[in-house]
């Protein structure tokens, strides 16, 4: 059993893959589909999260997700990652405009 994640006052989790048929970021929403933009992405405290990432893992060839984890956001009323490196997953290159995925 893994240590339960811990977050500080505002944050839940997400959780969050990659699609294996095209590589492209995906996030998990309430209803277990794996959906291209974060703003649908299921938050989860990290009781929660600790089942939703097992099940989630579980069914992963299922789903045609690989590299199945948890992220650490702001909860508001958008989701905002915490961490940069996340940040960059979820809106896309810092290189230019023209490769980012559509938000």
């Amino acid at each position: 059993m893994k240590r339960p994640t811990r977050l500080s006052a505002g944050e839940k989790l997400v959780l969050t893959a990659n699609r294996l048929l095209d590589g492209q970021i995906v996030w998990r929403d309430a209803f277990g589909q794996w959906l291209p933009q974060i703003r649908h992405a299921e938050t989860y405290d990290a009781e929660s999260a600790e089942l939703a990432l097992e099940n989630a893992k579980h069914n992963a060839q299922r789903d045609g997700v690989v590299g199945v984890y948890e992220v650490a956001v702001q909860d508001g009323s958008a989701i905002e990652p915490v961490s940069v490196r996340e940040r960059i997953r979820a809106h896309g290159p810092t290189v230019h405009p023209q490769f980012a995925t559509e938000a």
